[in-house]
């Protein structure tokens, strides 16, 4: 299914020269260029509105300033592939002009506004964010408001993210396109447009290996849908990854040793199979561990793509990166530009439907790392909340990923905050991953394996393996009690002290 590396699929080198050096813009939305407060003047308070961008990268920024500045529209219903800059999140949040918020957020402003309780949130598996609004089961889409490279005449650029944009222009009534003249038109090419369509006649995704090419370079869009254009030259607000530290480098290690084992014992091939790893400090640093592993010719096969994946594709450890945006820090996204030519033949950039699809996952076998907030003794992962109500960021693609995943893996610190808080607790605030849906989980402590164990061989080997030592004995405890005065012996639970720790937490500011 793939086609050659840097190969034009729908814009031959004689169209490329003559209709996009000149003009990023086609001549047939020229007399649609408007100024960003013009433009804005299309968008009316209670309106539900798309905006493109996934995980920091290719959101538009002219429109939410031009609205933050004027605050003509409120009671906005938002909606975007994942998370975006605070130059869109922040700003709109903090002019108060967002009601509701899907499904997937990491600005602070906007984050405490959600726990308030003052705009409402709504979480989703990015998979179905696409899917919903195709199956037009929710409210339907006033404007679309979509960052490109370029406007052609087949369709829109997308610039570096593609998210839920495909489906926010198809569903949309009207479309805003901010066309970014800081990206390179270089990039044209490293896109892959797929539309799947609604089940019953929903499309088998032709998918065998993570650099197949099955769609177009653009998003198709009505001509007539175009609204209006604004020009842009802002780049993307950069992501800020933490330096790594001790205990992330050691649970690198950890899971590559383990990854070694499984090959040793048969259970995975030498090159693995595709990588999916979340984002933040912790999985960057998992990454890179992969640099000095022996490992090499691997596939990559995410939904965001960090610093750490391009690395590994320069290094060739990758030997393709598929992701549904690259989200980096302002040195690795100069060098993304400036060597465009070269990343565009190992780069697709895909919609979050198909990146986080569960027949690809499936068909792919993908080894899939993801980071949670917390674990409990049986394996249920909490990646959402502090404290059971407080909501962080959302679930992401992880549950995507991690049920359909051949191998999955949970990999944490074993405690935060200076050792005030344990990763490994006698019960999780919050469920987003049950114990069905873990396999493996690894802190710098070391690895426990949960495939096959019965809940309490899980128990045991979370707490010797994976849990801080300041915290063993607890745990050791809690579990016996839990034995003693459990309704039934399958799963021991003790419900009046399993959520102890976390009310303790919440009273002295500390599990200990």
């Amino acid at each position: 299914m793939s086609s050659s590396p840097g190969t034009w699929v729908c814009f031959p080198e004689r169209r490329r020269k003559e209709s996009f050096l000149m003009d990023r813009i086609c001549s047939r939305y020229q007399d649609r260029v408007q100024s960003a407060a013009q433009a804005a003047r299309l968008i009316h308070s209670g309106m539900a509105l798309a905006m493109s961008g996934f995980t920091l990268t290719g959101y538009p920024k002219m429109i939410p300033e031009a609205l933050a500045e004027s605050g003509h529209a409120r009671e906005l219903s938002l909606v975007t592939g994942a998370s975006v800059g605070d130059d869109m999140d922040g700003l709109m949040a903090r002019a108060g002009l967002i009601s509701r918020r899907y499904s997937y957020q990491s600005n602070k402003d906007l984050r405490n506004q959600i726990n308030e309780g003052t705009v409402g949130y709504a979480d989703f598996h990015l998979s179905l964010v696409p899917s919903f609004v195709n199956w037009r089961n929710g409210r339907p889409i006033d404007v679309a408001v979509v960052e490109c490279a370029a406007i052609t005449e087949e369709g829109l650029i997308p610039t570096t993210s593609v998210g839920a944009t495909d489906a926010f222009v198809r569903m949309a009534d009207r479309v805003i396109v901010e066309v970014n003249e800081a990206v390179p038109l270089d990039i044209l090419g490293i896109h892959d447009i797929f539309e799947i369509g609604v089940p019953p006649a929903a499309r088998i995704i032709p998918i065998e290996h993570a650099a197949d090419r099955i769609g177009v370079p653009y998003i198709p869009c009505a001509p007539e849908k175009i609204a209006a254009v604004v020009r842009s030259n802002r780049r993307d607000q950069p992501a800020n990854l933490a330096a790594s530290t001790e205990a992330a480098d050691q649970i690198g290690g950890n899971i590559v040793a383990f990854l070694k084992r499984e090959v040793q014992e048969g259970r995975l091939p030498p090159t693995l199979g595709p990588i999916q790893s979340g984002v933040g400090a912790v999985a960057n640093a998992v990454l890179r561990s992969l640099g000095p592993s022996g490992f090499h010719d691997l596939e990559m096969y995410t939904e965001t793509c960090q610093d750490s994946g391009l690395e590994l594709l320069e290094s060739g450890v990758f030997r393709t990166v598929s992701t549904s945006s690259l989200s980096l820090s302002e040195a690795a996204q100069q060098r993304l530009y400036e060597r465009m030519n070269w990343y565009r033949g190992r780069v697709v950039l895909r919609s979050q439907e198909i990146t986080n699809h569960p027949e690809v996952i499936r068909r792919l076998g993908l080894i899939s790392m993801n980071t949670p907030v917390e674990a409990d003794i049986y394996g249920n992962v909490n990646s959402t909340h502090i404290l059971g109500g407080a909501i962080i960021n959302g679930i992401g693609g992880s549950g995507d990923f991690a049920r359909n995943a051949r191998l999955n893996i949970f990999a944490t610190e074993s405690v935060t905050k200076g050792g005030k808080i344990s990763r490994i607790v006698p019960m999780v605030s919050h469920v987003d991953h049950t114990e069905h849906d873990t396999q493996i989980i690894v802190t710098e402590q070391g690895v426990a394996d949960l495939r096959w164990k019965t809940p309490v061989e899980r128990a045991e080997a979370l707490i010797e393996n994976c849990a801080h030592p300041s915290y063993r004995p607890m745990l050791r405890e809690y579990l016996e009690r839990a034995k003693r005065n459990s309704h039934g012996q399958h799963t021991p639970v003790d419900l009046a002290e399993a959520l102890s720790w976390h009310r303790r937490l919440a009273s002295t500011g500390s599990m200990l």
